[in-house]
């Protein structure tokens, strides 16, 4: 749990030089951006670590991911794929590519629609997704963990209503 009072960082020390040479601006929003962005980059290493440790990278564990929670018959199209991460379409097919060599996708006609294709789990990727998804979540439970339970839940609070503005 972290402590309750922290020394100055690099951000403390970034504010006050603005705040020296530019004392005509409000240097306080770097305090909440810079320090943001900090978490986000520890954050990604933190949780891309774990995605390696299953040969994946952090845009293949989405796509399992989202082909996992589609639930029986673990199957979606490209286009839905693109609609539940944060790939866009251009960069879905190459992902997939990848997945389906490693077997751990596959890929077929619709059969609904012959000209359009869909994208299932293969039983090796429902096991590897099951297992790095189990992984991840006592990752992220041990990062959230850094925080007090106050803590962590005001800051859900308060990203989610932020992250509401720019959605």
């Amino acid at each position: 749990m972290a402590a309750e009072s922290v020394e100055p960082d690099r951000i403390d020390r970034i504010q006050a030089e603005w705040a020296r040479e530019r004392p005509d601006l409000d240097v306080r929003p770097p305090g909440v951006i810079g320090r943001l962005h900090r978490v986000a980059d520890h954050l990604t290493r933190e949780l891309v670590a774990v995605y390696a440790e299953y040969g994946l990278s952090e845009g293949d564990f989405d796509v399992l991911s989202a082909l996992r929670r589609a639930g029986e018959p673990f199957e979606r199209s490209p286009g839905e794929l693109a609609g539940h991460t944060m790939i866009t379409t251009g960069g879905m097919t190459k992902r997939i590519d990848r997945l389906e060599k490693a077997g751990l996708v596959t890929r077929r006609a619709d059969s609904t629609d012959g000209r359009s294709r869909v994208v299932a789990l293969t039983d090796l990727g429902r096991a590897t997704i099951d297992e790095a998804f189990a992984r991840h979540m006592a990752n992220e439970r041990r990062l959230v963990d850094l925080l007090s339970p106050d803590d962590a839940g005001r800051l859900e609070e308060i990203l989610t209503r932020w992250l509401a503005a720019f959605e």
